[in-house]
């Protein structure tokens, strides 16, 4: 004989009382303007970098400078063997005067030939022919002024200067050897302040930055100075230098 039977938990099927509500904290929003900065890696270059090089051939004579040295724009830094340079100078002005002493004995001579003219006494032919003697002497003379402004140029170009203030770096030629005009590399000079700071930024942020500035009616070309922007060097010990966007790139990658 087999007995089944069967019985009901009631605490089992009764329904869990709700917890009760949560404590929650209210407090007014605070409003006020963010400014999003963002970091990008970048690299310091001059505005000026000059390479010095000679305009004249000839052998070097002195150096004014010290390696490493700050220079100030027009500073004297190298010179050139200036004698032969000074000796074809005198030789053009020397054929300056002989040239003006030739238009000036000319012109007398014209004038008394015009002056004979007038009363017949020589033939008009006379007349043309020292006037023409007059003019080839004018000729000359601006010829021989042309030389010896060009011998005086060139004396000139024997004293290289600093083309720019700023640092300069260490000579490539010692003294007494030979320069060639437009060749040889004699130093280079960097200028200082100011100074450009190069850098990447993503496509995001150029998005974002050429979104914001077509709001302002600008392109990133034309922000000039709109967007400020601080230079700390990576040790952090230097204080940041501040700036301002000065161009972007016309191209894109």
């Amino acid at each position: 004989l087999s007995l089944t039977g069967c019985w009901e938990d009631e605490s089992a099927s009764a329904t869990p009382a709700p917890p009760p509500p949560p404590t929650v904290d209210v407090a007014k929003p605070l409003v006020r303007d963010l400014i999003e900065d963002d970091e990008f890696i970048g690299r310091f270059e001059a505005v000026d970098r000059v390479e010095l090089r000679a305009r004249v051939d000839g052998y070097l004579a002195e150096i004014h400078f010290k390696d490493g040295a700050l220079v100030k724009e027009g500073d004297l830094l190298f010179t050139i063997d200036q004698r032969p340079f000074e000796s074809r100078v005198a030789e053009a002005e020397a054929a300056v005067k002989s040239a003006q002493a030739m238009v000036e004995f000319t012109r007398d001579d014209l004038q008394r030939a015009e002056r004979l003219s007038q009363s017949g006494n020589i033939s008009q032919q006379i007349v043309d022919e020292r006037r023409q003697r007059r003019d080839v002497a004018l000729a000359q003379l601006a010829a021989a002024q042309a030389t010896l402004t060009g011998a005086q140029l060139e004396l000139e170009y024997t004293e290289i200067r600093a083309p720019v203030s700023g640092r300069i770096d260490e000579k490539r030629l010692s003294v007494c050897n030979l320069v060639r005009a437009n060749d040889t590399l004699l130093t280079t000079i960097v200028s200082q302040d100011p100074i450009y700071f190069y850098f990447d930024i993503d496509e995001r942020s150029y998005l974002a930055y050429a979104r914001d500035a077509r709001t302002k009616g600008l392109t990133l070309q034309e922000g000039s100075g709109t967007l400020p922007i601080v230079v700390t060097l990576s040790d952090r010990r230097e204080a940041p230098q501040e700036g301002y966007l000065d161009f972007s790139q016309n191209e894109l990658d």
